[in-house]
């Protein structure tokens, strides 16, 4: 099957620097797009940018916290201005503490609502009145099934997660007037970095046979993107075959 058909469009991911992100980036630049790749580490995100250039891609990478609004602001501006267009914001990029209410300091309550549920925000609001002005536009907030289910010693991740899926469907009740779509993507377990902070900290989780290739969840985030503009995918849950309701 062919993978291009984005070519001209506009593209940034947050959280690019690895995992999902990472491989959504890819995912867009094969299609033809040209992908802006934001993470607060910089130096990840430019490592997956230069790999996108190197294939070919039109690509740039850029230090962005994005909980941060005059960084996401100045970072949106510059991408619409280099790329001349901006088509779709994919918001990725997701933090945890994995503390119980009682351990979990304010500041860290404060750090996971801020990537996870502001960032989102601020990217939106940042890329809303440029899409509008296009008439065309695509926004795509990456949940979690911690939006679908609870666990212990993740409150914060859950209030995130669950508050987004609302946010999405706001936006969305907003963009359609604008011709903008809004997509929530729900994935199960990745075989991505995320995990690892179990392991360092004794903490059950699923085999590594029981999580999904994250490059599988990029194309379902594509394949969002690429549905005709009069439907929109409003919210799609997508889990590995054989995984259960851990924990």
């Amino acid at each position: 099957m062919d993978d291009r058909g984005l070519e001209g469009k506009g593209v940034v991911v947050t959280g690019a620097g690895s995992g999902l992100g990472e491989a959504t980036a890819q995912a867009f630049a094969h299609a033809g797009a040209s992908v802006a790749c934001f993470d607060i580490n910089w130096e990840a995100a430019e490592r997956v940018a230069r790999t996108l250039s190197n294939q070919g891609s039109q690509s740039l990478g850029r230090g962005v916290d994005v909980g941060d609004a005059q960084q996401v602001f100045s970072a949106i501006e510059e991408v619409a201005g280099q790329f001349g267009r901006l088509d779709v914001a994919v918001n990725n990029a997701a933090i945890d503490h994995t503390l119980s209410v009682e351990e979990m300091t304010v500041k860290q309550w404060d750090q996971v609502i801020a990537v996870n549920l502001r960032g989102p925000f601020l990217v939106a609001k940042a890329a809303f009145p440029i899409m509008a002005q296009q008439k065309h536009g695509h926004i795509v907030n990456v949940a979690s099934t911690a939006a679908k289910r609870a666990w212990a010693n993740a409150a914060a991740y859950h209030a995130s997660k669950w508050g987004l899926v609302g946010f999405s469907r706001g936006l969305g009740v907003e963009g359609r007037p604008h011709g903008i779509r809004v997509t929530t993507v729900i994935p199960g377990g990745m075989r991505t970095h995320f995990f690892d902070r179990f392991v360092e900290q004794g903490i059950p989780m699923p085999e590594m046979d029981d999580l999904q290739d994250p490059s599988t969840v990029a194309r379902v985030i594509l394949h969002a993107v690429r549905m005709p503009p009069e439907s929109v995918i409003q919210e799609v849950l997508v889990t590995p075959l054989t995984e259960t309701s851990w924990p």
